[in-house]
């Protein structure tokens, strides 16, 4: 078996690759609040969502760091995503605000290092949103799928 590879470009000019068989690592950081019970509810209401998404719990987005999840990517994640409170509905009061500013700041550097923005993304869901939830990781994986592998695991 082979992998066949489509190269080609995004209407951001960024480069995208889709391999045959590629399923992407994504590494999901969420607090245990809104976002776990969201996670939990697609569970209970047997919502599939995909199987190749690793959770991290955080007491709140708000203890995101950048090193988290700049070392997610270096541990082999394709893709990061952040889910959290709705805007306003955070636990902590404005903790998912802070975990969002800090997913933005990541988002540049990955486009300054050429590891491309695209890979991280932040979601708001609320306790019963679990259909939203398994979208959001749906999403991202066709999102990074559609990338290809991260460009740092050509160095591993």
């Amino acid at each position: 078996m082979h992998n066949e590879q489509l190269t080609m470009k995004n209407e951001q000019g960024v480069l995208m690759v889709e391999q045959d068989g590629f399923e992407p690592e994504i590494t999901v950081f969420t607090c245990i609040y809104c976002a776990y019970m969201a996670i939990d509810t697609a569970g209970a209401l047997r919502i599939r969502y995909p199987a190749n998404i690793k959770l991290i719990k955080l007491p709140c987005t708000g203890k995101t760091d950048a090193r988290y999840l700049l070392e997610a990517f270096e541990q082999g994640a394709d893709g990061v995503c952040v889910v959290g409170c709705p805007i306003g509905n955070c636990h902590h009061v404005r903790g998912n605000e802070r975990g969002h500013a800090r997913v933005k700041y990541v988002k540049e550097l990955l486009d300054e290092v050429g590891l491309g923005s695209e890979r991280l993304e932040m979601y708001f869901v609320s306790g019963g949103m679990g259909e939203t939830f398994a979208n959001a990781v749906r999403e991202m994986t066709d999102r990074v799928r559609a990338l290809g592998p991260s460009p740092l695991k050509n160095g591993r």
